[in-house]
């Protein structure tokens, strides 16, 4: 028995359909026990730690500044800071993680002057996939999960 997607024998002609008219069209399926395999060029999502350091600076102003990073850019999920240096971890989408460390190479000082941030360098970067994350709290490695969301001294 062939199965027709519903509407695609009545088209007409001129209806954009490449098939003649009352033609069937089979419908397909996975075999069961297939595994679906996302394809390589869809973003993913990876987990990005980005340190930074320099000259010590007021710790009022410390926050400020990574907060209002935190306004201009809600993809931080929380900072840690001290008047000397800091640490911002959030969730990257991209294609890869050469994409994803570009992108966290460069926030810094991009937004040096728009957030008013620090002119600290960036010292130390860490850029994981998603599964290497989650695999990571289950065995008690690596830092908890960013609770309470948010900018907060150290």
């Amino acid at each position: 028995m062939r199965r027709v997607r519903p509407g695609t024998a009545s088209r007409s002609a001129g209806g954009g359909s490449s098939r003649a008219a009352g033609e069937e069209r089979a419908l397909t399926s996975v075999a069961a026990g297939d595994r679906y395999e996302q394809p390589e060029d869809l973003p993913r999502l990876w987990h990005v730690t980005l340190s930074v350091s320099g000259r010590e600076a007021p710790l009022k102003e410390v926050r400020r500044a990574l907060e209002q990073l935190a306004h201009d850019h809600p993809f931080l999920l929380t900072s840690r800071y001290a008047g000397d240096h800091a640490e911002i971890r959030y969730w990257e989408e991209a294609r890869d993680l050469h994409d994803a460390a570009a992108v966290a190479l460069r926030l810094w000082g991009e937004h040096r002057q728009s957030a008013g941030l620090p002119p600290w360098e960036i010292v130390g970067l860490e850029v994981i996939d998603r599964e290497t994350y989650h695999q990571r709290i289950a065995e008690g490695y690596g830092p908890p999960p960013a609770t309470p969301v948010g900018v907060h001294p150290y």
